[in-house]
Formats: structure tokens, C-alpha cells, sequence
């Protein structure tokens, strides 16, 4: 009786510590704009700031499993393709495509398009995952999509589109859509990969694949990789290996390991609003009341999303 009463608390202690892990993950993630802008601050215009993180981030978990874990580096040829090929290539298609959104569209449409992730997600994880598609869990994927819209559009880098050139714009639209493309492709891989191969592991596959994809491909489009020259540009570039790329995606993985991908999604999209506000505080930029209404449809999207998961949770629990 004791063993079966426990099994059922331990699942729902699995799962709040899967939405913690996610939230935690878009934390870390919000914080690459302002450790950016501090980057350029520094007056260094790096070329390729997702090949350095990524790079950096690879040699790291490669050291490390050298020094801890030897197992990092057996993985049968499924997880060698899949993970490291595949994988990588959704890492490497995620850094290019936001760079050319942003380049073309401005970064609040760039990052109004990336948000459209979490329902692409909760529609593809239905095929290709077998996860349920609750009229609830689309609602609040949604509403935290335009929560996001809403929130970088209300802030001080909100986009004025009128003068750019359509072929211009175009470009940032495709590059804007192929970027959350490849975030939702991440996000659905990891839920089919994580359990079965472990996080570490899914981290180094996926990163040292997209930085030799990316280390071929600027190079070849003009755009080698530039080191940042300064001591203080290699300490904001480290600061963004150590939270937005090994922590971030740490975090991330383990919540894909713990709960479903459309969950994990949306609670993913608490990024911008930690965006945000360090940007209120660190640089005083400013939020209009449209930006306001923004941070609190994606705040109480994720909150409604896990009161419908906890329920659900419940539910399940008391079942015969």
C-alpha cells in the first residue's frame, strides 16, 4: 500500500521539478540580450556570437567528460545521426536564421516570429511524440506567443518596419520562421532523446554538432567567426556559455526528460520576460503599457499552464 501511495507522489514530484527546470531554462535564456549588450558595450562587434558559445560550451562538456565521464563519448550510431547530425544542424539553423531575422525584420519581429514556437510545438508533438493536444494546452500556447510579441514590441528596441526594403524583410520573415522551427525541432528531439541517452550527453552531441556545422558554413557564406579582443569581452562571452548555453540547456533538457514538450515549451517562454525587466534595470530602458500587458499574459499563461498540468497530474493520480 505504502508503495503504491509513493509511486504516484514521486511522479508528481517529478513533474513540478520539470516546470522548475524549465522556468529555469528561459531564465537563463533571458539573459542573453543584456549580457549581449553588455558585450557591445564593451565595444566589441563579434562576428559568429553563437559559433563562440556554442564552441566554447562543446570544449567545456568535452573536458569535463573526459576528467568525469568517459560515457559521454560512447553513443551508438541512432544518437551519433540523430542527435549529433540532426541535432547539431537544428542548432546551427537556430544561430543563423535569428541572426538574419533580426538583420531583416528587427529584433521584435524577429522575436515575435521565434515565439511561435510553443504552438508548433504542442501541434507536432502530437504525431511525432503521441502527446495529448487539450484544447487548453493550444490556448495557453497561444496566449503566451502573443504575451511575448507583446512584451518585446512594449519595450524600447520595439520594431518600426516602415522603409525596409521587401526583399529585406522577406528574408527576416523566412529567417524568423526557420528560427522558431528549429527551436521547436530542439524541443521535440530532446523529449524523444533525453531519456534515453542522458543529458550531458544530448548536450555535447547537439553542440559540438552545430559548432562544426556553423565553423563550415560562416566561413563559406563570408562570415568567419571573430574573437572578441578584449579581457572583457571573453568574460561576457564566458558568462554566456556558463548560463545561456551549459546551464540553460541543462536545465531544458531536464525538463524535457520529466515532462511533456508542450509544457516545457510554454513554461520556456518566461525568457523574455526576465529579458525585460534586466533591461529595465541594468540599461533603464523603457516599457510602454502595451509591453506591461505583454510580460503579464506570458506570466499568467505560464501560471495557468501549470495549474492545468497539476490538475491533470491529479486527476491521473486518483484514477482507477
Amino acid at each position: 500500500m505504502a508503495t503504491e501511495m509513493s509511486a504516484p507522489r514521486s511522479d508528481r514530484l517529478s513533474r513540478v521539478a520539470g516546470y522548475a527546470f524549465a522556468l529555469g531554462a528561459g531564465a537563463l535564456w533571458g539573459t542573453t540580450g543584456p549580457l549581449s549588450t553588455a558585450l557591445y558595450r564593451e565595444g566589441e562587434a563579434i562576428t559568429g556570437i553563437g559559433f563562440w558559445r556554442i564552441l566554447l560550451g562543446a570544449v567545456a562538456l568535452a573536458a569535463y567528460g573526459l576528467v568525469f565521464r568517459r560515457d559521454l563519448f560512447r553513443v551508438d550510431r541512432r544518437g551519433l545521426l540523430l542527435v549529433g547530425l540532426g541535432g547539431g544542424a537544428l542548432v546551427a539553423l537556430f544561430e543563423v536564421a535569428y541572426q538574419f531575422a533580426i538583420a531583416g525584420a528587427g529584433v521584435a519581429s524577429a522575436a515575435a516570429l521565434l515565439y511561435t514556437a510553443p504552438t508548433i510545438v504542442a501541434i507536432l508533438a502530437v504525431p511525432l511524440l503521441k502527446e495529448k493536444l487539450t484544447s487548453g494546452r493550444l490556448a495557453l500556447a497561444v496566449v503566451v506567443g502573443v504575451g511575448a510579441v507583446l512584451a518585446v514590441r512594449g519595450g524600447s528596441h520595439g520594431a518600426n518596419l516602415a522603409g525596409v526594403e521587401l526583399p529585406r524583410l522577406a528574408l527576416g520573415v523566412a529567417g524568423g520562421l526557420l528560427a522558431a522551427l528549429s527551436y521547436a525541432g530542439t524541443t521535440l528531439l530532446a523529449r524523444f532523446a533525453v531519456p534515453r541517452y542522458g543529458v550531458a550527453k544530448v548536450l555535447l552531441l547537439e553542440i559540438a554538432g552545430g559548432t562544426i556545422l556553423l565553423g563550415v558554413i560562416l566561413p563559406l557564406a563570408g562570415r568567419a567567426p571573430v574573437p572578441p579582443g578584449t579581457a572583457g569581452g571573453w568574460a561576457y562571452i564566458i558568462a554566456l556559455v556558463i548560463g545561456t548555453v551549459l546551464l540553460a540547456n541543462v536545465f531544458f533538457f531536464s525538463a524535457a526528460k520529466r515532462i511533456e514538450a508542450a509544457p516545457t515549451a510554454v513554461a520556456a517562454t518566461i525568457e523574455p520576460v526576465v529579458g525585460t525587466l534586466l533591461a529595465l534595470v541594468l540599461f533603464s530602458q523603457r516599457l510602454t503599457v502595451v509591453g506591461w500587458l505583454g510580460l503579464l499574459l506570458v506570466v499568467g499563461g505560464v501560471a495557468a499552464g501549470y495549474v492545468e498540468e497539476a490538475r491533470g497530474a491529479k486527476a491521473g493520480d486518483l484514477a482507477p
